[in-house]
């Protein structure tokens, strides 16, 4: 079984290959030398190298050059700092691509895509599987005994297209025969009468590239990210025929690749890892000034977007997880250029620890001077010269020094659930029931339903776990899931928005979930369609009708917020300016109690929110999108009091709260402002950054964009 060390790992990519060897600084030997040592004194405990340089590794065909690694690994572990070893199988050398041209990926059938990127070639294809293969035995079984390394990382990043090549489709076709064992069958299933799609033989069955059915769509992104963690899974059986026993394999996600169902890509890796990337400087500004239409994407903007990411990367197998790339400086593109303020690099960090971050590594050490990501900023400058991101990270290594095993492994508290469907997004993504401002469609539309969920949580100080559906329930019976009775003991508060493809048994599940006595939170689009994405021949939401006490039939967008407000004498209430945002179901109350109702001569003639009793536990459904003030007030009805104990904080201050591995409790408290704040202590505590009691109701002081660390027994 594999053991990672007893403390938070922290360090940065590393990639002496990629250094200059020219200009008047450059001393043969010496710059490697240089980089370990200042890493040593920054506290570095980790480095991760190799996975970018396959044409390094294997410079022509089958002629490998494996000992250049070997001085990074002796000067690290002499210092030491540990080693997560890559396979280099993401960026394909050019010898590659010229000798067997038929390896390249398709985006549409029959266009290949241009080769000069990386993650350009169909990762299935036999031929540059016997390559991947070769070199990767050849890598590791070299350098698996090292004493530096304990962990290796199989690929970067995967699942980045979505691949059209023949043999894939073929694949694909084959798939589809195996599940659903004749033609009649799948016609029936995908509902292919319509626009005369009936197939009279597999033959018949049409390529992605011009398809518009619903059905097909959903089946076809499944296959892919399948396709994905096959890859992965095989790249990793590979690599423990090698591994000593204590060194965990693992991956770096990418969380909003095209073909990635991270809950599965996870399940053969020994934990989870992954890249929260983040907009700084004002980006971690409290109170949030990013606008609402805000996309998130790739990276991410705002405080409650940062949290998010970490506990989506902590929902992957619910457990720790490993940062593998995050913000040194700069990210991206040439013309974005907004390194941290003084403070925000600890704060992040610390943010990723308190919710269950095992590993902090910065994409990367040393500013390239070439290539793509020549602006990507490392932790030296392109000058190499240690700065000001140098200090500011070599505080945080002795700040995550001081506080040692503590911290490491942390389970982060949870004052509501939220269900994560990556199956429904793919289908929203071609589908959307949101447009965007110029009537286009929406493709973050699943995001933008289930975000402001999470974020009114964030808003009203109470923190959030993320689940998969299946981890809750597995309709396949593959996994084990919960019972009902378990998951209101873990999760006593469950939100469901945006579930629109969902299994019978899955909704049942549900139902049986508030009946035991837990609170379910029904959101716009949850169980509108079976597991095959057809929409039900019944009312919504479904089989949740009796349940949730209401039903509808009609709904609509909201082209612009309309005002809500409470119904008068009930439990929630809400502040003047409180809105709802792009959708409404026309709710038909049977047997649950309005809470809110839209301000609006025509919209008014419904409940905007509901709940009911269901058994020992609660339905409640929201039939809309809420507005940031009503995702707060909603958060807070729902969990009276916070977990974290932490009450009445300044705007710009939050709190996080986890249990550590020996059993104490750990609060992690942010200012994410210019302006000091001061908040007051809740507990005995003790300060894990100096070792100095906190008597409860000391009044603690932050200063700007400051982060301070406290214990308790």
């Amino acid at each position: 079984m594999a053991v990672l060390p007893a403390r938070v790992l922290f360090g940065a990519a590393y990639y002496h290959e990629y250094q200059p060897v020219h200009g008047p600084e450059y001393r043969r030997g010496e710059q490697l030398k240089t980089d370990l040592d200042l890493m040593a004194e920054a506290r570095f405990t980790v480095i991760r190298v190799g996975e970018s340089v396959w044409s390094t590794w294997e410079p022509e065909n089958g002629t490998f050059d494996l000992d250049w690694l070997e001085p990074v690994l002796d000067g690290a572990h002499e210092r030491g700092i540990d080693v997560v070893l890559g396979t280099p199988t993401y960026a394909v050398p050019p010898w590659l691509a010229r000798q067997y041209p038929e390896i390249t990926g398709e985006r549409r059938t029959g266009e290949r895509i241009g080769w000069g990127a990386r993650q350009e070639v169909d990762f299935t294809h036999p031929a540059f599987r016997f390559h991947a293969e070769r070199v990767i035995r050849k890598i590791v079984a070299r350098y698996a005994g090292h004493p530096a390394v304990i962990g290796f990382q199989v690929d970067n990043e995967p699942g980045n297209e979505l691949l059209h090549n023949r043999g894939v489709f073929e694949r694909f076709v084959d798939h589809i025969r195996a599940k659903y064992g004749d033609i009649e069958t799948l016609n029936r299933e995908w509902g292919l009468v319509y626009w005369s799609h009936r197939l009279s033989t597999w033959a018949d069955l049409w390529t992605p590239d011009g398809n518009v059915q619903p059905q097909y769509d959903v089946a076809w992104r499944e296959f892919q990210a399948r396709q994905v963690t096959e890859f992965i899974g095989w790249q990793a059986d590979i690599v423990r025929e090698y591994a000593n026993p204590d060194q965990f394999v693992t991956t770096c996600i990418s969380y909003t690749r095209p073909a990635v169902e991270d809950d599965e890509l996870t399940d053969r890796l020994d934990i989870a890892s992954g890249n929260p990337y983040y907009d700084m400087q004002d980006g971690l500004a409290l109170p949030d000034r990013t606008p609402d239409a805000y996309a998130q994407r790739w990276k991410t903007t705002g405080v409650w977007a940062l949290y998010q990411t970490a506990d989506w990367m902590f929902s992957s197998k619910q457990a720790p997880f490993l940062v593998t790339e995050t913000n040194a400086s700069s990210i991206g593109e040439p013309w974005h250029n907004r390194p941290a303020y003084d403070g925000q690099w600890r704060q992040a960090a610390w943010a990723l620890v308190g919710r269950g971050a095992r590993m902090i590594e910065y994409w990367h050490w040393h500013t390239l001077h070439f290539g793509a990501e020549t602006y990507w900023g490392g932790v030296l400058p392109h000058s190499g010269r240690p700065g000001r991101t140098y200090a500011e990270l070599a505080r945080l290594g002795a700040e995550l020094d001081a506080a040692g095993p503590l911290v490491a492994g942390l389970e982060p508290d949870a004052d509501i659930t939220m269900v994560y469907s990556t199956p429904s997004k793919w289908l929203m993504q071609k589908y959307p029931p949101i447009a965007t401002g110029d009537g286009g469609p929406d493709e973050t539309a699943y995001h933008r339903i289930f975000d402001p969920f999470y974020r009114g949580a964030f808003d009203a100080g109470r923190q959030v776990r993320i689940v998969h559906g299946r981890q809750l329930h597995d309709p396949s019976g593959e996994r084990g899931g919960l019972t009902p009775e378990e998951a209101v003991s873990r999760h006593p508060v469950l939100m469901v928005p945006a579930l629109y493809i969902a299994a019978d048994s899955t909704l049942d599940w549900f139902a049986a979930y508030a009946h035991a006595g837990g609170h379910l939170v029904l959101g716009p689009r949850t169980a509108y369609a079976d597991h095959e994405a057809r929409a039900r021949n019944e009312l919504a939401p479904g089989r949740l009708v009796d349940a949730a006490g209401v039903s509808y039939d009609e709904f609509s967008n909201l082209t612009q917020e309309i005002p809500v407000r409470a119904v008068p004498g009930g439990p929630l209430q809400l502040p003047d300016g409180a809105t709802a945002l792009h959708w409404a179901d026309g709710l038909t109350v049977t047997d649950a109690e309005p809470l809110v109702t839209y301000d609006h001569p025509h919209f008014g003639r419904w409940p905007a929110v509901t709940t009911r009793r269901h058994g020992a536990g609660q339905v409640t459904y929201v039939g809309t999108v809420p507005g940031r003030d009503l995702a707060r007030e909603l958060a807070t009805w729902l969990t009276p009091t916070a977990r974290s104990l932490w009450g009445n904080l300044p705007a710009s201050v939050t709190a996080t709260t986890g249990t550590a591995e020996d059993g104490r409790r750990v609060h992690i408290v942010h200012n994410w402002s210019w302006e000091p704040a001061r908040v007051t202590a809740p507990a005995d505590l003790t300060d894990v950054l100096n070792d100095s009691p906190v008597p409860a109701g000391t009044e603690l002081e932050l200063g700007a964009w400051d982060v301070r660390v406290f214990s308790a027994d």
